[in-house]
């Protein structure tokens, strides 16, 4: 259960239309779906790192804004969330998740403009049993598998919401110390050299996205 000191200070903050919103995405599962419909962030005009004030604002997220916001949600209706930071080579780009627990199984909520790296329902038994689901399809575009480790849960908690849930400026800090935080690896270093490339129909699947890029297209 979330600390009442700090969902009573959450829900403070929100204006009557966050609140009925959030109010609204009672279950991770309804969450998810909130988030699948934002249009990915591409950042057009530089990094961002919105708070989840800025994301409902905006509607874009991409998948540690989205992450974040799920957090938020989850906070609202007293419900425990951690973030778990996904690390992968550095030619590659980290992944951002939300952890929750629902009947004493891990899930997480993800926000992605891939078909891979998605949501995963809460069927598992530990942080890194859920972790691993994401091992095999985490790769670079030609195939070479890129996912090294995975941070322990990370609570958004120990930071007062009026830091990252309306903040107006862009969340590196809390990004820094997300990236700061415990990993833990995949696997030796052995194992991960001899790890197998994705096949050309795995990777022609990575190809499917959600959003288009503006400016770019179609094929």
């Amino acid at each position: 259960m979330i600390n009442a000191a700090f969902r009573k200070s959450l829900r403070s903050l929100l204006t009557p239309a966050e609140t009925r919103l959030f109010a609204r995405l009672d279950s991770p599962q309804k969450i998810q779906t909130y988030i699948d419909r934002l249009p990915a962030n591409f950042e057009p005009d530089g990094d961002t790192l919105m708070s989840p004030r800025r994301i409902m604002k905006a509607r874009v997220a991409h998948c540690a804004e989205g992450a974040m916001f799920a957090a938020a949600v989850l906070a609202f209706h007293n419900k425990d969330a951690w973030l778990m930071d996904i690390r992968s080579l550095p030619s590659d780009h980290d992944h951002i998740v939300t952890l929750f627990k629902q009947r004493g199984l891990w899930g997480a909520i993800s926000k992605t403009n891939h078909a891979i790296l998605r949501w995963r329902d809460p069927i598992y038994r530990t942080p890194r049993e859920l972790a691993m689901s994401y091992a095999h399809e985490y790769c670079l575009p030609g195939g070479k598998k890129s996912m090294l480790e995975f941070s322990r849960p990370f609570s958004l908690t120990r930071f007062a919401p009026k830091r990252w849930v309306i903040a107006e400026e862009e969340l590196h800090w809390l990004m820094d110390k997300l990236d700061d935080a415990p990993h833990i690896p995949v696997a030796p270093p052995a194992a991960l050299l001899a790890r197998r490339r994705s096949s050309p129909i795995e990777l022609k699947a990575q190809e499917v996205v959600e959003w288009e890029r503006p400016g770019k297209k179609k094929a």
